[in-house]
């Protein structure tokens, strides 16, 4: 097929974002879609808003053909939406971007042109952030960091959630049914010949951020969990440290006593020593349950996602 008589699809996750799909939806029938030789449909999924989005969606449907929308029976995340989308969309290539602005849809085309010069993965990578704290940043950055040195995937430092993903490609994540994983760093894993270009994340345009901490906590441990063995690792390490700490003190102990014929006393030191012990393997208990947990919620085969409504599929 001629790339010329393609379509793109461009999937969009929202939750309670009533305030910024109109104006994203403008933004996107606003790029020249005709000389970039593309047919475009647009698949919005609402992640169960509890404001006026469902009914935005729907209008915008009814006027627009290419609108599509796909709406969860409960709230499952942002990376649970994208890949809905990207299972549900018809496109030979699909761009994904929050529904808050963020992501400028003006970005699309330098990652169109990216694709047609062989890419079949192009990030659009931030060189800078608007509208974000100190904390923020400095937090995205300890966790691209950590990623790039401790795991499987070789994500960009500064961070990318904004790409385009050619069909091959999201065949490939069809097959691949994980539930508690980062999709982004699934689609880095894969491999495949991939692109960037860079662009300047905005501050979001309106409403408030629902990507909270508890939420951003939990995708840093499913991307350690899934594509890294380190914290394993580390609990292995720390347990062979503590272990030979412990038989070095009891020799020391031991050739204290035979020379000196009194063994050290301090009930105050064996108390700090039995707690931080117990701590550590505690939290080494705690590292092995995550991978444990994960696991065996993926052999229950429950579905990553529940879908209770569908507009112009």
């Amino acid at each position: 097929m001629s790339q010329s008589q393609c379509t793109l699809s461009v999937v969009v996750a929202a939750f309670n974002e009533e305030e910024n799909i109109p104006l994203l939806y403008k933004l996107v029938t606003a790029v020249d879609w005709v000389s970039l030789g593309l047919n475009v449909e647009i698949v919005f999924v609402d992640d169960h808003s509890s404001d006026g989005t469902p009914k935005v969606l729907a209008g915008l449907a009814a006027a627009d053909p290419r609108v599509k929308v796909l709406r969860f029976s409960k709230n499952f995340g942002s990376h649970k939406a994208f890949t809905a989308g990207l299972e549900h969309c018809s496109g030979d290539a699909a761009v994904i971007l929050a529904a808050d602005l963020q992501d400028p849809p003006e970005t699309i085309p330098l990652l169109v042109e990216k694709w047609r010069g062989g890419a079949a993965i192009v990030w659009a990578v931030r060189e800078k952030r608007e509208g974000e704290s100190f904390v923020t940043k400095l937090l995205s950055r300890i966790y691209y960091e950590l990623m790039c040195r401790f795991a499987e995937v070789q994500p960009p430092k500064k961070g990318a959630d904004f790409l385009l993903l050619d069909k091959k490609v999201i065949d490939q994540l069809r097959n691949a049914p994980e539930k508690h994983t980062s999709v982004l760093s699934l689609i880095q894993w894969m491999g495949f010949d991939q692109a960037y270009v860079t662009y300047t994340k905005a501050a979001r345009h309106s409403g408030k951020s629902n990507w909270t901490m508890t939420k951003k906590f939990k995708l840093a441990v499913d991307s350690f969990v899934s594509f890294s063995y380190a914290p394993v690792r580390l609990a292995s390490t720390c347990g062979l440290f503590f272990a030979f700490s412990g038989f070095l003190y009891a020799g020391f102990i031991a050739v204290r006593a035979i020379k000196y014929g009194n063994p050290i006393q301090g009930w105050s030191s064996l108390m700090c020593v039995l707690l931080i012990v117990s701590g550590v393997q505690l939290v080494m208990l705690g590292i092995l349950g995550e991978y444990l947990w994960r696991a065996f919620d993926e052999t229950r085969g429950r579905p990553r996602y529940i879908i209770e409504k569908r507009i112009n599929f």
